[in-house]
């Protein structure tokens, strides 16, 4: 399992305060069966017209030095992966956030008895999930393709334990949270305070939030 967080901003900001706190929500955190967010994280800002990105295999709290690297942004994003086998770990292009043209996204779930009608690109589930996701934002507005995206994989999964999907286009965030169990773990959250809006799989420090309504695309 894994924890991130999407945010987004009036004005540009530093995410370092956010980062910071993220970075210890994950390192205290546990998944239900006590797994932690340790194998690699990734941020990604928006900037002039683009994505940046900061991928590492080390846990974010080891990292926190890094964090003064990302400059003031109005879009914010940051991924705290827990790999699901143990051959899957230390791999650097395994950790998000995704970038593809002017789209970051960032995953958590778990998905049991997959059996999609074609191919997709990548090796692990959310660079699967990320693919299918391509090919409907290639033709559709993302809200639509978040929601096609949604459509084909609860069709074509034998149990969805969870799926949260979080998506920024440079323009807005979405996010999208399902789950069958464990809620406390997987339900996520949204928050707003002075000029930021942000959707994060746990609370952090700081921020008052909200669960988001589950299994519909929110949009910020």
């Amino acid at each position: 399992m894994c924890r991130f967080l999407i945010a987004k901003s009036r004005e540009n900001f530093k995410p370092q305060e956010i980062l910071t706190s993220f970075s210890r929500m994950a390192q205290k955190s546990r998944a239900f069966d006590g797994d932690r967010q340790e194998d690699g994280w990734g941020m990604s800002w928006w900037g002039n017209g683009t994505w940046e990105q900061y991928v590492s295999i080390k846990p974010i709290w080891y990292d926190t030095h890094m964090f003064s690297y990302a400059p003031q942004t109005k879009y914010f994003a940051v991924h705290a992966r827990s790999a699901s086998f143990t051959n899957h770990k230390n791999t650097i292009a395994y950790n998000q956030p995704f970038i593809y043209q002017k789209y970051a996204f960032v995953f958590n779930g778990l998905l049991k008895g997959v059996t999609l009608p074609y191919p997709l690109e990548g090796t692990i589930g959310s660079q699967k999930i990320f693919s299918l996701l391509r090919t409907f934002l290639s033709k559709m507005p993302p809200k639509k393709a978040l929601v096609e995206t949604v459509k084909i994989i609860t069709t074509h999964t034998r149990h969805v334990q969870a799926l949260n999907m979080g998506l920024c286009d440079g323009s807005k965030i979405y996010a999208y949270t399902h789950y069958s169990k464990y809620p406390q773990y997987y339900h996520l959250q949204h928050a707003y305070a002075g000029k930021i809006h942000i959707v994060s799989s746990e609370a952090i420090e700081h921020f008052d939030f909200s669960l988001l309504p589950k299994e519909s695309v929110y949009v910020r």
